[in-house]
């Protein structure tokens, strides 16, 4: 029985280690700082340039097409208006604090009042962001992608030079389309201050 439970055991090990396989959330620090678009972030230490125009807050999203993930139909935020929108950018969905973040924002921002449109935007192609929200069960959020040429990210000032990934951000936009909170990761390996997102979304939805 000793040697039978050894080999269960020695086998649960391997395919953790090989495969990942594993439920435990991952521990990842929380930033509470920001950055500035069109400035510099870091990724593991190294300092990484952001490129384009900086969005400010009190300002309007530039006019960008985005393709939604799971009708392929072109979205411009700039024309949603009605809703107080929730934007969680990340580089990659496919990387696990990108990953732990829109676990964050799908399970936990359920708590948000009605009006509030939880929307994931990377530069993923549309066929990875839909195959990621079935697997991970988080298909209550919109997703948009920026793939194409990285417009959105540029637009905004926050398009990482090099690897032309989008910074780690939370941004929060009003009823009328202007920017009323925002948080640019300094450090991309870590996550946003998402429960500070949360509360500014939820505050600024009962401006009505």
């Amino acid at each position: 029985m000793g040697s039978k439970m050894s080999r269960i055991l020695l086998l649960g090990v391997f395919t953790v280690t090989v495969f990942g396989c594993t439920n435990v959330r991952p521990k990842i620090p929380v930033d509470q700082a920001s950055v500035q678009p069109a400035t510099q972030v870091t990724l593991r230490g190294s300092p990484m340039r952001l490129t384009g125009s900086a969005i400010s807050l009190g300002k309007p999203l530039p006019s960008v097409e985005l393709v939604d993930a799971m009708t392929m139909e072109a979205v411009d935020l700039s024309k949603v208006q009605g809703n107080v929108l929730l934007l969680s950018i990340v580089p990659s969905i496919d990387t696990p604090v990108c990953e732990e973040q829109t676990h964050i924002l799908g399970e936990k921002g359920n708590r948000l009042p009605e009006g509030v449109k939880r929307i994931v935007i990377s530069r993923d192609t549309p066929f990875a962001q839909k195959r990621f929200a079935k697997e991970a069960k988080l298909t209550n959020l919109q997703y948009l992608s920026d793939y194409k040429q990285g417009d959105f990210g540029r637009s905004i000032g926050l398009l990482v030079q090099g690897s032309m990934l989008l910074a780690r951000s939370v941004m929060v936009v009003d009823k009328n389309g202007l920017v009323r909170y925002l948080q640019v990761v300094p450090e991309m390996t870590h996550l946003p201050d998402l429960d500070k997102a949360f509360d500014e979304a939820a505050k600024v939805a009962k401006e009505g």
